[in-house]
């Protein structure tokens, strides 16, 4: 008999409880092992400090100040060597926060709380960011999409490109942009590649890149 893999182990801060429990129920419905809920990022980083934790999801705006205290729980993960998948959630689409958290790097991610009514999206969402993947909260890509300027990098993609970097900014594989746009495999790699040239993104690590071009999409570059 092959091996069994484990469920993903992940943990949870945010401030209100019956948001913590509802985030617990859909990921726990997806599969996935909740193994802490806090309330705070200063909990959550301590937690995350012991291992053995596959990805987080934090609230944006937690105590003490309710400001940015989920990015700074990242930010302080990140500096500590942590490679968890990280997924922050916020009540907002703030294109400075999400430029925060793609900033961090690979395995991160930004999504809105209502969010947390759609089971799919939050689940794939944090499958996403613990393989290594990024996700952007498609309010705020579409925010961003309808800010870009003529003299942007984006300007050298065309439409079906630019479709294919959006949901490359949302967490999808290339097989699933493929069953979402419709398209042969082999014709979505192609755009990716495009893609990633005409971003002049070619020489770093795949997962790597694919976070660049999200950053590009959300006018970092």
């Amino acid at each position: 008999m092959g091996e069994v893999s484990r469920s993903l182990r992940v943990a949870i801060a945010d401030d209100a409880l019956l948001l913590r429990e509802g985030i617990s129920t859909v990921l726990e419905g997806g599969g996935i092992e909740v193994v802490a809920s806090v309330g705070t990022g200063a909990e959550l980083v301590e937690i995350a400090s012991a291992g053995n934790l596959d990805a987080a999801v934090l609230d944006i705006r937690m105590p003490p100040s309710f400001r940015d205290e989920g990015i700074v729980a990242l930010e302080q993960m990140r500096a500590a060597g942590s490679t968890i998948g990280v997924l922050l959630l916020s009540m907002y689409a703030t294109p400075e926060y999400a430029l925060r958290v793609m900033g961090a790097g690979s395995g991160t991610g930004y999504l809105l709380k209502e969010r947390v009514s759609e089971p799919q999206t939050l689940v794939r969402a944090v499958e996403t960011v613990a393989s290594g993947g990024s996700v952007v909260d498609p309010e705020v890509v579409e925010q961003l999409v309808q800010r870009t300027r003529a003299d942007d990098p984006l300007s050298r993609l065309t439409e079906r490109e630019r479709s294919v970097l959006e949901l490359m900014a949302q967490g999808y594989s290339n097989g699933g942009i493929a069953q979402t746009l419709f398209l042969g495999l082999k014709t979505v790699e192609t755009h990716v590649r495009s893609i990633l040239q005409k971003l002049d993104l070619e020489e770093s690590p795949e997962h790597h890149r694919r976070v660049l071009a999200v950053l590009t999409l959300l006018g970092a570059r």
